[in-house]
Parts: C-alpha cells; structure tokens; sequence
C-alpha cells in the first residue's frame, strides 16, 4: 500500500455525544499506517474530563484542535466534529489542505430542538438519551450486525457529562456558516449516510455545492455515524482525498 506523500498528519473529529475512539476507532485502525492520526476529544467527552468552558463556541473548539496539531493537516470529522472542521477551513485556510466532512451540515438543527434536548439532559443526563439516539444514529440492520460497536458508542453517550453535552448543544445552536461557504477553497469531500435522519444528505449537498472545490458522496444504508458504520468506505475516501490535494 502506499503512502500518501503530501499529507502525513490527520485530524479526526467527533459526534456530540460520542468519544474520539467509538466514533473514529475503526476508520483509525485502517489509516494509522498512513498518517499521524490527531484524534480529539469535545469538552466532557470521552477523555477529556477538563473544565467545561462556559459560552463554548464552534469557534472555541475549532481553537481547541489547533493547540494538538502543527503544521498543515487533513482534517475529518462526524456530525459536529465536521462542523468545527468547517470552522478550520474558514479560520485558518493555510493549515487545513483538505477535508472530509461526514453526516453534517453548514447549520445543524434549529434553536427550538437544541434547548429542548438541553432541557432534557439538565433534568435527566444524557443516560436518557441513549434509547433515542439508537434509534437516530444508526441505518436500520446495524445494531444487529455490529452489537459492539453500537455498545461503545452508547457507553460513550451515557459516560459524557450534562455539561459538556450542554456546552456542545449550545455551540451548535449558535452555529451556521451557510453565508461564508463560498470562502472555502481547499478540496471538502461531503459524505452523506443514505438513512442519516439528523443530517439528511441534502445538507451535505449544500456544503458540496457551496465551497469551491465540493463533491458529494452518499453511502446506502448507512446513518447518522458514518465512521463507525462504514470505516472502510469512509477511509478510503479520505485516502483518495489525500492523494487529491497539493
């Protein structure tokens, strides 16, 4: 196999409500040995047991990932952690080569469905999101075919903090950068699952025909996780895409 020349470092970013290692950990393993792989954490989320920032931004994270990477990178992300990498593309143009951004969208959500789910976690915590989301992330057929991969994402659900998921919920709120894709110009791969109720592909469609260098990609039958339930796919785009960029 061999290894892309222009680009050595790799950023993964994350779904809300997810760790680094449940969402990216199996399209990781198939790409460790072609990159330096950067996988971060949201605040409250898998690892990261830090202070959560009061205010959190879109902005805020995407300054968070900068202190963990040097240089230029390729970036890819899930849901939210493609969001920020759309926040990279337009802060820091000159870093970001590239980028493939997965079940995701220029403005996620409305304000009324973030306060709602933030209300239900101050009263509740995110344990009682998890029977919801197994119905929302995932493309029918994949939680009797692949049980353990479902079981670490939930496990990493129900072990995020009220208040790093509030933070996160508030970011994204806040968030819409449909007005400034125009700006993009690095090479952005858009990846839609075919049955991704939270981010149906016509958002992905958006981003793609909104930057200046955007392709679609649909994967059948897959939802809401695309890195988790399609690895493979989902690395070989991001190999294509790295031997695409300068």
């Amino acid at each position: 196999m061999s290894t892309p020349q222009a680009v050595s470092t790799l950023v993964l970013g994350p779904s809300i409500g997810t760790s680094a290692d449940s969402c990216w950990g199996a399209a990781a393993a198939l790409l460790r040995d072609e990159f330096e792989v950067v996988a971060w954490e949201l605040p409250g989320h898998g690892t990261d047991r830090s202070p959560v920032p009061d205010g959190l931004t879109i902005e805020d994270l995407a300054a968070r990932v900068l202190t963990q990477v040097d240089g230029p990178f390729l970036y890819a992300g899930d849901s939210v952690g493609a969001l920020v990498g759309l926040q990279l593309l337009l802060d820091v143009p000159d870093r970001v080569i590239g980028a493939v951004l997965c079940c995701t969208g220029a403005k996620i959500g409305d304000d009324a469905g973030w306060r709602e789910r933030i209300a239900q976690v101050r009263a509740s915590g995110t344990a009682s999101l998890v029977s919801g989301s197994v119905q929302r992330w995932f493309a029918p057929g994949f939680v009797e075919r692949e049980p353990d991969r479902v079981t670490a994402l939930m496990h990493a659900l129900g072990d995020t903090s009220d208040e790093g998921y509030v933070a996160v919920c508030g970011a994204l709120a806040a968030c819409d950068v449909r007005d400034r894709l125009g700006e993009i110009a690095a090479p952005v791969v858009a990846v839609a699952g075919g049955a991704d109720q939270v981010c149906p592909p016509d958002l992905l469609r958006e981003i793609a025909e909104g930057v200046q260098q955007g392709r679609l990609v649909v994967l059948d039958d897959v939802g809401h996780q695309a890195p988790a339930e399609a690895p493979e796919d989902v690395a070989m785009i991001i190999r294509e895409l790295a031997k695409e960029v300068p």
